[in-house]
């Protein structure tokens, strides 16, 4: 009947059948009714609040928020998905507006490279790749990051990089060893990364990867493969040891920086990474035209580490292009550390005794970041 008493199942006020709204057998007065349920703005199907895909200025139901929009990698705006953007390293889609910012912000794309600049002097130069995550993807916090490492002179760029959660990639201009110890803040760059909640060690996703120019090694091709072979020798003779420096495990070694495998002679290893089909996902990535990149290092956000890995690079680069192929073959891992001193290689040292590398002497430190 026209006059029947019914009460609001969720408010419990008296309503007629006139002006009751029914939905999925509940009654509703005009207020409860549209705050229990609202329209979808793609199909025009009514349901409940709680079950809104969308937003509350454009609610969708689940079925049309699956099949045509999605929602923006940065700002979490739901966009349709004809209009999302979406840059050629990943997969994540972004609005209009953060995609512009991020073409032209402080995160680059990952095929960005600008000319380098470089620092320091000598003719060794080293450039450091380190990927950072779970802090996320967001142009004010590479704002900041860049900020204290750019304070004095433009040392880094960041770029995005699809093989990261929710971070992003330290790239720095090419610097000279003693640039890296002295003027390079890596203290500032470390610290202001981990109080923007980013880790890298603690991921499975972040390397620390070493750039080093192939003029170090001669003039010649000729000349800087012959020097390269060693490089890739010393790796493979010494790769237990150096897995463990590394702190990667042998499975992540081989996803993303895997041996070519050990011969007998220098130049033999060289001749099947040249034939092999790591690309540059291999231990030593010599793919490249102008620098070599060692690619094994489990990212970091301890500074310590950082530059023990720097040091050990360096030792490397000099036995290669300072001894011959019979006498890199005689260096045993122990005769290679005990050649090592303070000056030169104090963090390398340091490292070494705290990964119980360093000819027995364990030392206690803590754990990476």
């Amino acid at each position: 009947m026209q006059n029947d008493i019914i009460f609001c199942d969720r408010c419990g006020c008296e309503l007629t059948s006139d002006s009751a709204h029914h939905f999925e057998g509940d009654y509703f007065c005009s207020e409860c009714f549209d705050e229990a349920t609202t329209v979808c703005t793609h199909c025009g199907e009514r349901v409940w609040s709680e079950d809104n895909a969308g937003t509350i200025s454009m609610p969708l139901c689940e079925r049309c928020y699956d099949n045509h929009y999605t929602s923006c990698e940065d700002c979490g705006r739901i966009i349709h998905q004809d209009y999302a953007n979406y840059f050629d390293d990943d997969d994540y889609p972004y609005c209009d507006a953060c995609f512009n910012l991020r073409n032209n912000g402080p995160i680059h794309d990952y095929n960005y490279k600008p000319d380098p600049e470089f620092f320091g002097e000598g003719s060794r130069y080293f450039g450091v790749e380190l990927e950072i995550d779970k802090g996320g993807k967001l142009g004010e916090n590479a704002e900041h990051i860049i900020s204290v490492a750019n304070a004095k002179a433009e040392h880094i760029y960041i770029k995005s990089d699809g093989s990261l959660n929710d971070g992003m990639e330290i790239v720095t201009h090419p610097m000279s060893l003693d640039y890296h110890r002295v003027d390079m803040p890596w203290e500032n760059i470390c610290d202001k990364a981990i109080h923007l909640h980013y880790q890298s060690h603690k991921t499975t996703t972040c390397g620390l990867h070493i750039h080093v120019n192939r003029t170090t090694f001669g003039e010649t091709r000729e000349e800087q493969d012959e020097c390269i072979s060693r490089v890739l020798y010393f790796v493979e003779h010494h790769w237990a040891e150096l897995l463990k420096f590394s702190r990667r495990t042998e499975y992540t070694m081989n996803k993303w920086a895997a041996r070519y495998g050990y011969k007998h002679d220098p130049k033999a290893i060289l001749d099947s990474a040249k034939k092999g089909c790591n690309g540059r996902y291999a231990c030593v990535n010599i793919t490249n035209w102008n620098t070599i990149e060692f690619r094994m290092f489990k990212g970091t956000l301890k500074v310590n580490t950082i530059i023990a890995t720097l040091e050990l690079v360096n030792k490397i680069c000099d036995l290669a292009l300072y001894l011959t192929d019979e006498e890199i073959a005689g260096i045993s891992w122990t005769s290679f550390v005990k050649s090592l001193n303070n000056d030169d290689h104090g963090e390398l040292i340091t490292y070494l005794k705290e990964r119980q590398l360093y000819v027995n002497e364990p030392i206690e430190f803590k754990e990476d970041e």
